[in-house]
């Protein structure tokens, strides 16, 4: 069986250090960047990431450059990435699937929704 790995980028280690701990009493392997840079270094080097949390608003690299620089490299272009953000307003979510993601989380995180998100994936 595969791991359900899962790369959680997000610029505040809050945010990392709550997901990470839901997702792994769920079973799920976490592994957390704090960049859009780093995480894309980390699924550089790291091929068994299954799924993508990835924050879109991040100082330096935000979330869409992330995904955009994704899209463009044939051996990441295939992964999952689900966008999370404190950004709720209309035309959010559309910008984020538009942008590449396959689904849209808000934050506070509904840990239901989260996963049911994430079963499609994994």
């Amino acid at each position: 069986m595969a791991v359900n790995k899962i790369l959680i980028v997000d610029d505040d280690s809050r945010n990392i250090f709550a997901l990470t701990a839901v997702l792994k009493a769920k079973g799920y392997k976490c592994m957390s960047a704090i960049g859009g840079q780093e995480g894309l270094d980390i699924l550089e080097q790291d091929k068994d990431i299954t799924v993508v949390l990835m924050d879109m608003m991040m100082p330096g690299m935000d979330g869409y450059e992330a995904m955009h620089r994704m899209s463009k490299d044939p051996s990441l272009k295939d992964i999952p990435v689900i966008a999370v953000t404190a950004q709720a307003m209309m035309g959010d979510r559309e910008r984020c699937l538009n942008a590449g993601a396959v689904g849209y989380i808000s934050k506070p995180i509904n840990v239901d929704e989260l996963t049911r998100l994430l079963n499609d994936y994994i």
